[in-house]
């Protein structure tokens, strides 16, 4: 476990600090969490070249634990307009990382044998995807109504019918936060190709 320790506490600060960045909107389409979030892919990327599956389902295990202690934090802190971790959104943020972290570790096992690039790339494009359809479909979307009346009011405000990204077609706000999230997501994917290929070669030095 010791060896994994570097790993763990390298999601665990990224998903705390995630939590609290995006709260903080970067422009009008995106919140800084959107650029440190994507980093959880890298992690769970690198320990799972370098250490196997196994392992790498433990780190992502830890970053959904330390997810759901932001979230009940965030739930007790009140705001002007309710908890600063509102129910709909603590959900859907963890039914989103889980599903997605796992799906990128099964499809990086399943790629791992190819070019050193196309389990990391593939994995991390594919689970961010996934990532931002689960969250933003269930923390914004209209059409899930579960959550009841308080809940919807608390994000009602995401439902403005605006410009996709200030200048396509008219859609609801929500749908614009999400499509600038997957972008940068996307983005990352690329750039995280040379701190995972760095990262993995001295990792494995020191595995071996």
């Amino acid at each position: 476990m010791t060896r994994l320790l570097p790993g763990i506490l390298a999601m665990a600060t990224v998903v705390v600090a995630s939590n609290i960045l995006v709260q903080f909107l970067f422009g009008n389409w995106l919140t800084w969490g959107a650029f440190t979030y994507p980093i959880a892919f890298l992690i769970t990327d690198i320990m799972n070249r370098v250490y196997g599956v196994a392992a790498a389902r433990k780190v992502v295990f830890v970053g959904f634990v330390a997810g759901i202690i932001c979230s009940l934090i965030g739930s007790q802190i009140m705001l002007e307009f309710g908890p600063a971790v509102p129910l709909r959104i603590a959900v859907a943020s963890a039914i989103a990382f889980l599903t997605a972290q796992m799906l990128d570790v099964s499809i990086f096992d399943k790629l791992r044998a190819g070019a050193w690039w196309k389990a990391p790339l593939a994995s991390t494009l594919i689970g961010s995807t996934v990532d931002t359809a689960i969250f933003f479909t269930i923390a914004f979307s209209a059409s899930i109504t579960l959550f009841g009346a308080n809940a919807d009011a608390a994000i009602n405000w995401s439902w403005e019918a605006v410009p996709l990204l200030g200048g396509g077609a008219i859609a609801p706000l929500w749908v614009s936060l999400a499509v600038a999230d997957w972008g940068v997501k996307l983005a990352v994917a690329l750039v995280a190709l040379v701190p995972f290929r760095i990262l993995v070669a001295k990792l494995s030095r020191s595995h071996a």
